[in-house]
């Protein structure tokens, strides 16, 4: 299953060259991933199951520029793979079928406490798989 994160593209996130900053995409990643993994369970009132992760890696293939601020892009967002105290999120940013980028995080499991990676518990693990997908 995937997730969809409606990113808004603020005229502010054009650059210089009058597209998006490459930088933004891994915002509008984080914005998706923040909605997936935190806000659609507080909107309900319940307990959120992906707060304690940090990145480890990030990838954005660029595939065509977003030349127009104020307007909205799809996020689509789901899990690659599913490790032992990590996990790989794909996304896929596009508005109207024409992508404009496919990213990649890798989120590490942390414990706050020792602040090092600890395994992903089984909760985490039973949400990681509804979003299990391979493209």
């Amino acid at each position: 299953m995937k997730f969809t994160h409606k990113a808004f593209v603020r005229w502010d996130d054009l650059d210089a060259f009058g597209h998006v900053n490459n930088a933004k995409y891994l915002t509008f990643a984080q914005e998706a991933r923040f909605e997936w993994g935190w806000f659609q369970f507080a909107e309900k009132k319940q307990e959120p199951i992906l707060m304690e992760m940090v990145v480890g890696r990030a990838e954005v293939d660029f595939v065509k520029p977003i030349y127009d601020g104020g307007q909205f892009v799809d996020v689509n967002l789901w899990v690659e793979s599913i490790g032992n105290s990590s996990f790989v999120n794909a996304y896929e940013v596009s508005k109207d079928g024409v992508v404009y980028a496919k990213m990649k995080t890798v989120q590490v499991a942390i414990d706050l406490q020792t602040r090092k990676s600890r395994p992903l518990n089984d909760a985490e693990r039973e949400f990681l798989n509804k979003y299990l997908e391979s493209n």
